[in-house]
């Protein structure tokens, strides 16, 4: 990871690990549970660090209605379909919640949404997927640091 941090089993059914960015502390988690069952973990995390405010909560995700490696950052909404997201919104009783979405574009011909998100992307599509990991990761960052309008500007200009 780009702070040198490790990711611990975490008793919310995460791997968490804590970093100082700007001097600001960040709370990293990746849920370890089905991604159907996403909300449980961070409803979970969200009480752990006390977040009562969810616009200092962000979920970073795939996104289906994005073309391949497009990051974009936006606050509330609707879940596409997203499972993972369902089950945030169930458990945290709201969609306001900060997001940083990557695009892994439509499924091709008559794949499904659900064999096209499981499938293991090409040599190509995974080396555009690898950059735009970098860019989420920046986008978060700024979302820290400067502010999710300020990222939003940013990241959704194209």
């Amino acid at each position: 990871m780009r702070h040198g941090e490790r990711l611990k089993k975490a008793k919310e059914r995460s791997l968490t690990a804590e970093v100082r960015v700007g001097g600001k502390l960040l709370a990293l988690a990746f849920p370890q549970t089905y991604m159907n069952d996403s909300g449980v973990a961070v409803s979970s995390l969200v009480r752990r660090y006390g977040i009562d405010d969810l616009h200092r909560l962000v979920v970073v995700h795939d996104e289906l209605d994005l073309p391949t490696a497009r990051v974009k950052v936006k606050v509330g909404g609707g879940t596409a379909g997203n499972n993972g997201l369902k089950s945030v919104v169930a458990h945290l009783h709201t969609p306001d919640f900060v997001r940083v979405r990557i695009g892994i574009g439509k499924p091709p011909g008559r794949q499904s949404g659900t064999d096209h998100v499981l499938k293991r992307p090409g040599k190509a599509e995974r080396a555009e997927l690898e950059v735009a990991i970098v860019e989420a990761a920046d986008a978060v960052e700024a979302i820290l640091g400067e502010g999710v309008d300020a990222a939003m500007n940013r990241y959704n200009a194209s």
